[in-house]
């Protein structure tokens, strides 16, 4: 019996064990599962909504339900404080709306929560109100718990809601920062009780208020503008139809981003930024800290955010699109600016400058005057002042600003406007009707396409119809008498030049001859007399085409002969490439061509002269004789920016260059680069954007891996040949001397492997380096690096590489490796069919410095 019952009793102390122990398992997953749920509640959970018993801390994040928007503590670059801020959820910060941007906080230990009046407020370390939803003043101490809800909506909107009622107490759309997104409206009135309006951050890093402001104005006809300083207008988008702002030249009606201004029953008036017809994309607008509005959007494939090339927004001094700035008011009153002009300010027909010697000095701002009083403001009632006024027709311009609205009718708008002696100009455009303008014409564009047609009201004497016929006359007679004396000339001279052509140019068409004959030209023996007859002394450079030669006129000014060879076949068709491209080009950063000569045989080129020779000469002069500054480096960089953006975009016709190098920057005597040897571009139709040739032919090293393996060529050929230059300069070493080294075969190689190690700083030359200068130099090798991507579409174009050179586009994407950096590319992996053909049919153009 005793040893049954300890067999018993071992079983029940066994079983309550075992219970024991399930009990004890049971109850540490409980409190496990209770801990877990407390710190997602606390941290990791996606939720939207801030209330009385659950904050905003430091190190979370709240997400909308569509997760498209977060909100959380951030610090911006360059920056030692945190602000709470909303931004949209994708890799690349972009900030759409921050609260204590007046006031940051000295670490990231913040929380934003509802107060016990039920304000939203933001604390900092130390528990210090630095932000509320109301004023500071207006803080309430009540001890009862409120009754709100703050919760971050699909749309970017930070709510204060009544969980009672659901009504709206604050939102931040009702404080709006320098960040435009969808259902984001600006508006005034006394209803609103403010004017909304976005306002720049002080700098890329710095979101207190800037000097920057962009609001709706409303006077009789809606538009918006920018203001600098709360008082003088820096932009202005022109007049609102109903369905665009018809002074954005690149707005139109089948706008993707479609907006609307709305005037309630209370006399508020409210401007609905856009409406997203794209749902798909992600896009917002910042006004920026150099007053610039940007439309951004949202690239997958790229992972970045994009600046839209043909916005209708205000543009920095060189633009988005490569334009100009269209400021307010740049040509001064009676003034028209049209960036697409030799010079980009005229005087109105009928006008003069106020000023002729400040206008002869680049200086706009007096305007112009009328030549001649108009018909009401002439005293005299003589028959001759008793003529009545005209009306010159401007088409496809910006209209002057501050306009009048009439209730006149098409038809009836211009007489009108002649019955009045005040009006001076009108237009009529559907959507608007009938603006008459009383004082001075101010802000006039010229566009390309788009815009209105505006009325100039101008005296008589402009439209003179007799005085017009005796011109008509006079002109006619001299044209015949010109015509008579030019023939007898030609028929006089047809026969000796007939006879000199075939030995002159036996290979070109009569329009070449045509083309060269239009040149200025300079005869055989002034030329020798200038270079000493071609004297050796005065050689400066020597290449497949032939030499160049130094040279003295008899007037004293220095010239650069370019001597054709007689014996280079390449150099013939080199030779008229360049007479036809640089002929018709004339930029500050272009070599300036003189003339030509084509006597015994010969084909010269006359170029202005350059006194420091070419940049190769001073970056890689081995005794290093001369030191460029980073300064005159930077200038040197921007210089052959803009000279290649006039070729690509801004000049009559568009030039791709295809030999982009050290030694074909000429340098002037205050070291102004000039891009020279144009005798390898190619001119591109207006609807032509790459090109291919069996004819591979540039300099290595300089050359996209698309144009040295395809043959395909672009501006982005062009943009490549950039960043390898670029590269070049701020590290003074030619990208040749790594064929060979153990660590990178090329200079773009060295600079991506400085890009991932994070010192980038260390490609400048050290004689230059200064820690002054080191974020300048990273950004430059970061933009070099954007350059030489090895994919066309991945490079920026150049109007964006000099946007990104001025820093006008801060934030700069981040580079994917350069072409050429790997040995196998060329040396392990045997070419296809395909491929060898291109490479072996390369020609190394590697001309010394002229």
């Amino acid at each position: 019996m005793l040893i049954e019952g300890k067999e018993e009793a071992k079983k029940v102390y066994t079983y309550a064990m075992e219970f024991r122990r399930k009990v004890g398992f049971l109850t540490l997953c409980h409190h496990l599962f209770l801990t877990i749920s407390f710190f997602c509640l606390q941290f990791g959970v996606s939720t939207d909504t801030i209330t009385a018993h659950h904050s905003l801390e430091g190190s979370e994040t709240i997400l909308s339900n569509s997760q498209n928007f977060k909100m959380e503590f951030f610090r911006p670059e360059n920056s030692t404080k945190y602000y709470v801020g909303i931004m949209f959820n994708v890799p690349s910060m972009a900030v759409v709306w921050v609260a204590n941007r007046d006031k940051g906080m000295d670490d990231s230990r913040g929380s934003m929560g509802i107060s016990e009046d039920g304000n939203l407020l933001v604390l900092d370390g130390e528990k210090r109100v630095v932000w509320s939803s109301t004023s500071k003043s207006n803080i309430s101490t009540s001890s009862s718990p409120a009754n709100t809800t703050a919760q971050l909506l699909d749309t970017g909107n930070l709510v204060l809601k009544d969980n009672s009622s659901g009504r709206y107490l604050w939102e931040s759309f009702g404080e709006i920062s320098n960040t435009a997104v969808e259902g984001m409206k600006l508006g005034n009135g006394s209803s609103i009780g403010i004017t909304r309006e976005l306002r720049s951050w002080k700098s890329p890093w710095d979101p207190s208020p800037g000097t920057f402001s962009l609001r709706l104005r409303h006077q009789n006809i809606p538009e918006v503008i920018v203001l600098q300083n709360n008082s003088k207008i820096y932009w202005r988008t022109g007049l609102w139809n109903k369905q665009i702002f018809i002074g954005s030249q690149n707005m139109n009606s089948g706008y993707d981003y479609g907006s609307q201004i709305i005037k309630d029953v209370e006399g508020n008036i409210t401007y609905d930024t856009f409406k997203n017809m794209k749902e798909s994309t992600k896009l917002h607008y910042v006004l920026n800290s150099d007053g610039c509005y940007v439309e951004k959007h949202w690239d997958e494939e790229k992972s970045q955010w994009v600046l839209k090339s043909d916005q209708w927004v205000v543009k920095s001094e060189i633009g988005i699109s490569g334009q100009q700035c269209d400021l307010y008011d740049k040509c001064g009153p009676f003034g028209i600016y049209d960036p697409y002009a030799s010079k980009s300010c005229s005087c109105l027909k009928g006008y003069r400058p106020k000023d002729e010697m400040e206008w002869g000095n680049g200086n706009w701002s007096s305007g112009c005057i009328i030549n001649a009083a108009l018909q009401c403001h002439r005293n005299s009632s003589t028959e001759e002042n008793n003529k009545k006024d005209g009306f010159l027709k401007l088409q496809r311009v910006k209209v002057p600003d501050l306009p009048h609205w009439v209730p006149s009718l098409d038809e009836t708008c211009e007489t009108d406007c002649l019955r009045d002696c005040a009006c001076i100009a009108y237009s009529y455009y559907t959507g608007i009707g009938c603006m008459h303008w009383f004082e001075d014409l101010i802000d006039i564009q010229q566009f390309s396409t788009g815009g209105a047609d505006l009325y100039i009201r101008l005296p008589y004497s402009e439209f003179d119809q007799n005085r017009n016929n005796k011109v008509i006359i006079i002109v006619i007679t001299l044209t015949i008498g010109s015509l008579a004396i030019a023939s007898c000339l030609y028929f006089g001279l047809l026969k000796h030049r007939g006879k000199k052509s075939s030995k002159i140019m036996p290979r070109e068409d009569a329009s070449q001859v045509k083309l060269l004959d239009e040149l200025p030209t300079f005869d055989f023996e002034i030329i020798a007399k200038a270079t000493e007859h071609f004297h050796s002394g005065n050689k400066l450079g020597e290449g497949g085409f032939g030499s160049v030669y130094k040279g003295v006129l008899e007037d004293g000014q220095e010239i650069a002969v370019k001597r054709l060879s007689e014996s280079s076949a390449q150099g013939q068709k080199e030779f008229m490439n360049e007479v036809v491209v640089i002929s018709k080009l004339q930029h500050r950063n272009l070599v300036r061509l003189l003339g030509c000569c084509i006597e015994r045989g010969e084909k010269m080129l006359v170029y202005e002269f350059m006194p420091n020779g070419s940049l190769d000469s001073l970056l890689f002069d081995p005794n290093k004789e001369v030191v460029l500054d980073w300064t005159k480096r930077l200038m040197i960089i921007e210089g052959i920016g803009r000279g290649l953006l006039y070729l690509h975009r801004d000049s009559r016709l568009r030039i791709v260059h295809r030999d982009l190098k050290a030694s074909n920057i000429l340098l002037d005597e205050q070291l102004n680069p000039k891009i020279s040897d144009f005798g390898l571009a190619r001119i591109f139709g207006s609807n032509e954007n790459q090109a291919k040739t069996q004819r591979v032919i540039g300099t290595y090293g300089y050359m996209a891996p698309e144009y040295a393996m395809n043959g395909k060529f672009s501006e982005k050929s062009d943009v490549f040949s950039f960043g390898v230059l670029l590269l070049e300069i701020v590290s003074g070493r030619k990208n040749s001397t790594f064929y060979h080294d153990d660590f990178a075969i090329s200079l773009a190689a060295h600079a991506w492997k400085l890009w991932n190690l994070e010192k980038m700083e260390e490609m400048a030359e050290p004689e230059v380096y200064d820690m002054s200068f080191k974020m300048s130099i990273r950004r430059c090798v970061h933009i070099g690096l954007l350059c030489v991507q090895e994919y066309a579409d991945d490079r920026p174009n150049v109007s964006t590489v000099l946007s990104m050179l001025s820093s006008e586009i801060v934030e700069l994407p981040h580079p994917k490796q350069p072409a050429f950096t790997g040995r196998q590319r060329f040396s392990d992996n045997k070419p296809s069919k395909q491929s060898k053909s291109y490479v072996y049919s390369i020609t190394i153009s590697d001309v010394e410095g002229r």
